[in-house]
């Protein structure tokens, strides 16, 4: 994304007042980042490649509203 990063993404959704379950996924794994977007209220983030299993585990989470933190 050009404009804006995730993490400013998931801010501006969350200032505007969307709350729908959000999925990190990434080719370019940063703990930083990681642990940023989990602290903002990110369901999971992926990080590429990752398996069938661990997607529906977060997407499981997602629809349920859960934190899980794949």
């Amino acid at each position: 994304m050009a404009a804006l990063s995730g993490i400013q993404l998931l801010d501006e959704l969350r200032t505007r007042g969307h709350n729908m379950p959000i999925i990190f996924v990434t080719a370019f794994p940063n703990e930083g980042v990681r642990a940023q977007a989990l602290l903002r209220g990110a369901i999971c983030v992926l990080t590429k490649p990752f398996d069938g299993e661990t997607l529906e585990l977060c997407l499981a989470a997602a629809l349920k509203g859960d934190d899980r933190s794949a």
